[in-house]
């Protein structure tokens, strides 16, 4: 079996000078057991943010490559500063840039695809007993475009590479201890929880939970990458992450999760005949703006509303496609509600037992919290309700399904 580890430091890992020295004796000690190092580093602390506030203070709509020649800096000083702490402590140690490793994306900039990894320079280095740093989140197109992985794309370099290098295991060092039952931060009896399987990690990560970035766990499943989600501050055993074995379905939820970055768009008054639905979201799709929900009301009139829900962050895009869309077809206009937000409650155990909704729902219920749209997939079932009660929903349905106690570790 392969003795080579891939470690990936969030953030809040490397968030200043004593977390990177902390982080560079914890990847020292793996070194002197005998371990082949790949190191993964996302910008220190808040710099993404800062470099993006920097950029809105020039521009209101940059152009989407100088976005990405600028966020890409911030990994940069990572693993620099990693790569030098490393050294006082007196092992062989080389830090790279997504490019320089042959990270090879698509052309989608701010939220770009890998398409091939050049693992060569990095077996190079491991041979001559190198520890290697490959800054997170970025790569290169094959025109030489520095380009980004979107949010939390870091995760993503980590799975790519444990995957192209055979790791034995890719370790995600975060602030929090594992994966919990839900946001320890809302919930103060949340669990972590041992070990997950990667369609729970998957719906988790897609329905907010800030752990793992979606996209990286599409790669680790598809390709079973072995992931342990963990502390970077102790030495605490964190949440495997890994295929479902046949214990996993005894458990009826492993989670609930609230995105608060959602909105709803409703486009009123379309046409109520085929293919005016494959029109709308086919524009909307050229504009590569995510859809998550969708309701079309009864029609009575020969017309009907037609809603949706997209990222936040997309809402301003979204409504200046969907008001084009509406004059398009003969609608009757567009409105919105950013004041929603998006509950959950995942687990694999829904696939073989039955009550999960109607418990749901009736939790909400006992508070007076209504439901706007609902959405369900094998191992999940999503609420939109109103922002302003996400967190209180989050508390009901966490102790309607007892994960608090005595559910699955």
């Amino acid at each position: 079996m392969s003795n080579l580890i891939v470690q990936k430091f969030g953030g809040s890992s490397v968030a200043n000078p004593q977390r990177i020295k902390v982080a560079a004796r914890r990847i020292a000690k793996y070194k002197k057991k005998g371990y082949q190092i790949v190191v993964v580093v996302s910008a220190i602390g808040d710099q993404t943010d800062e470099l993006i506030g920097l950029m809105e203070q020039i521009s209101k709509n940059p152009p989407s490559r100088e976005m990405d020649m600028l966020m890409a800096t911030g990994e940069q000083v990572s693993v620099a500063l990693l790569a030098a702490a490393i050294h006082e402590a007196g092992l062989e140690v080389i830090s790279f840039t997504g490019a320089q490793v042959g990270i090879i994306t698509d052309k989608s900039h701010t939220k770009a695809r890998i398409l091939d990894i050049n693992a060569d320079r990095i077996h190079e280095e491991l041979k001559k007993g190198k520890i290697v740093i490959v800054a997170g989140f970025q790569g290169v197109t094959l025109d030489q475009d520095i380009t980004t992985l979107g949010r939390g794309g870091s995760d993503m370099t980590a799975v790519a590479l444990a995957k192209a290098l055979k790791a034995k295991v890719c370790e995600i060092y975060t602030d929090v201890d594992g994966v919990y039952t839900a946001d320890p931060r809302i919930v103060k009896d949340a669990r972590k929880l041992d070990g997950l399987s990667y369609e729970e990690m998957l719906e988790l990560a897609s329905l907010g939970a800030q752990v793992m970035q979606a996209r990286s766990m599409e790669v680790a499943k598809k390709f079973n990458v072995p992931i342990h989600v963990r502390s970077s501050f102790t030495n605490k055993q964190g949440t495997i992450i890994s295929k479902e074995v046949k214990a996993m379905e005894d458990v009826l939820v492993s989670g609930v999760t609230a995105n608060k970055n959602e909105a709803k768009v409703t486009i009123c008054g379309v046409p109520d005949k085929p293919g005016i639905a494959a029109k709308i979201f086919s524009e909307l799709a050229k504009e590569e703006i995510n859809i998550d929900m969708i309701i079309q009301n009864i029609s009575r009139t020969g017309a009907t509303d037609l809603s949706f829900t997209v990222m936040g962050t997309d809402l301003k895009r979204t409504l200046v496609v969907s008001e084009k869309i509406s004059k398009g077809v003969g609608g009757e206009g567009v409105t919105y509600d950013k004041d929603i937000a998006k509950v959950s409650v995942v687990g694999i155990g829904m696939r073989s037992h039955v009550g999960v909704a109607a418990k749901m729902f009736t939790a909400l219920a006992s508070r007076g919290i209504n439901i706007g749209m609902i959405s369900t997939s094998e191992i999940k079932i999503s609420c939109v309700i109103k922002k302003k009660r996400a967190d209180e929903a989050v508390k009901l349905i966490h102790k309607a399904f007892g994960l608090g106690k005595g559910g699955r570790k």
